[in-house]
């Protein structure tokens, strides 16, 4: 008789946290709205339970607060959050790309390159989810190739609170088509393990993300609105990890 090999499967608290960590990030709920339990019930099909729990997970993540009695809303930053937030991520990602030049494995590299070529496709074809599915992906595999667990844990946990603004950024098509040569400028520092080089492509990076937000913020082009969200469909092709 054949093996029987047991297939992983994520537990549904894990598929409905995959699922709403898009709504949030993609903005289908916007910052400071709170998460209405039973229209998301609706819409992603499943019970309170798993819900809460996948709640609880965007929690831990800095995507949702958590508050007494009002239950939770998907975390609002204002300009003085944005400054703070993106001055230290820089400095993390840059001493993430300064030791990934140095500690990079050539598999790690030949991956990272693979997702590069596969956001320029999206790209190519206007598929922003898609791209920014790639696009945080590279950035976690480098800051996965500087070995470093303590960094890496730290920037995740940072990195998180800023996820929909970061998305945001890509909407507008120059600042879209520079943030793309940027990480053209990153994979060849990266080859070549010039640590000086993608340390100040990635600080470079991250000041100009942060410098476009501000930018939208203060133009009112990012909606901070508290209103309650009006959960907007979303199938499973458009979920962003």
């Amino acid at each position: 008789m054949a093996e029987i090999i047991p297939i992983a499967r994520l537990a549904l608290h894990e598929q409905v946290a995959y699922r709403l960590r898009a709504l949030v990030v993609e903005g289908r709920i916007p910052p400071g709205a709170k998460l209405n339990e039973r229209a998301l019930c609706d819409q992603l099909r499943v019970s309170r339970t798993p819900l809460r729990e996948a709640i609880k997970v965007l929690a831990g993540e800095g995507l949702v607060d958590l508050l007494p009695n009002r239950g939770a809303i998907a975390v609002k930053l204002d300009e003085a959050d944005v400054l703070h937030t993106f001055e230290l991520l820089a400095t993390l990602e840059g001493m993430a790309g300064e030791l990934a030049a140095q500690r990079v494995t050539e598999q790690e590299v030949v991956e990272i390159r693979a997702m590069h070529y596969e956001m320029l496709a999206c790209f190519t074809r206007q598929d922003l989810p898609g791209y920014y599915r790639l696009n945080a992906n590279i950035h976690s595999a480098i800051n996965v190739a500087a070995k470093n667990p303590v960094l890496t844990s730290i920037y995740r946990s940072i990195n998180a609170r800023v996820q929909f603004l970061r998305f945001r950024t890509n909407q507008n098509e120059a600042k879209w088509r520079r943030a793309v040569q940027e990480h053209e400028r990153m994979v060849q520092a990266l080859d070549a393990r010039d640590a000086n080089a993608l340390r100040s492509v990635l600080i470079e990076h991250l000041l100009q993300k942060r410098d476009t937000i501000l930018e939208l913020m203060r133009t009112g082009e990012i909606d901070a609105s508290a209103a309650e969200a009006q959960v907007q469909p979303v199938s499973r092709a458009q979920v962003t990890e």
